[in-house]
């Protein structure tokens, strides 16, 4: 009797091994998705937060766009570091990012920064009104615009240490780290004038060429200097027990870094083109 066309028990076993390794490599694209999907939930909840307007509902939209921030840096890493990147992990990143960095940080800016004063000054503030959507919806297109050219260009030339254009949570981070830190809205339209000064000026950031650090280069799992265990233990009771003024001087000084390396670029060509 011939057995060809039967496999043994062994190789009839290693059949189904293809099978089990792409059904756990599915399994395994799940975890970052998850990450992704509480990004998108923080943002979600920032707006429905945002709509009910009241002091404390906007500082929740603001930690809220606070803890999306640190979901969308955890969503990469777990996905490099487990070998998970995929095209649709990315796209689906990117529209996760816009909802929590683009439309939520855009409604928290509107209704904290224009929304009382118009309620004050309603003959006055129709202008206002008029220059605030306006400006949040530049912020939101500069978002969006932020991302898709990320998608396709990726980072900065020379290794990925920097960022081309300021990062669409950076942004959203500077105008939550406000929000959190005044909490009280706006109430004068003087002060309302410059908060949208700033919300357009981010926005200009995030579209721009600018250089920032993208901490990439960092190596998380390779031994540090005792003493930068001690600064971020620092840091870290500092944000949790001084929230409101550390997250508003971390958001302003990445803010302004990116500006900083620019003119610290341009005075030193500058200097070397002179002739000797």
């Amino acid at each position: 009797m011939e057995f060809n066309d039967l496999d043994p028990i062994g190789h009839e076993e290693d059949s189904h091994q293809p099978f089990r390794k792409q059904r756990l490599r599915r399994g395994v694209y799940i975890l970052p998705s998850i990450f992704t999907v509480a990004n998108l939930l923080c943002g979600y909840y920032a707006v429905l937060a945002t709509l009910e307007g009241a002091p404390t509902d906007l500082d929740n939209a603001a930690r809220a766009i606070g803890i999306a921030i640190l979901f969308d840096s955890l969503d990469g890493r777990v996905a490099r570091a487990m070998g998970t990147n995929s095209e649709f992990g990315k796209q689906f990143d990117s529209l996760a990012d816009v909802v929590s960095f683009g439309i939520a940080p855009a409604f928290l800016a509107y209704v904290w920064g224009v929304r009382a004063v118009a309620a004050f000054e309603a003959p006055q503030a129709l202008h206002l009104v008029q220059l605030g959507w306006l400006i949040g919806f530049i912020f939101v297109v500069c978002c969006a615009w932020r991302l898709a050219r990320f998608n396709i260009q990726g980072m900065a030339p020379g290794g990925g240490r920097f960022f081309v254009g300021m990062p669409t949570p950076a942004a959203a981070g500077m105008i939550a780290a406000v929000v959190h830190f005044v909490v009280n809205p706006i109430q004068d339209v003087k002060v309302s004038l410059l908060w949208l000064a700033m919300v357009l000026a981010l926005g200009v950031l995030m579209s721009s060429t600018l250089r920032y650090y993208s901490f990439k280069d960092i190596q998380w799992t390779k031994r540090q200097p005792s003493l930068a265990v001690v600064l971020f233990a620092l840091l870290l009771g500092a944000m949790i027990y001084f929230s409101r003024s550390t997250l508003l001087a971390i958001a302003g000084a990445y803010s302004l870094h990116g500006v900083v390396i620019q003119v610290v670029r341009t005075v030193r060509h500058r200097l070397a083109s002179r002739p000797a």
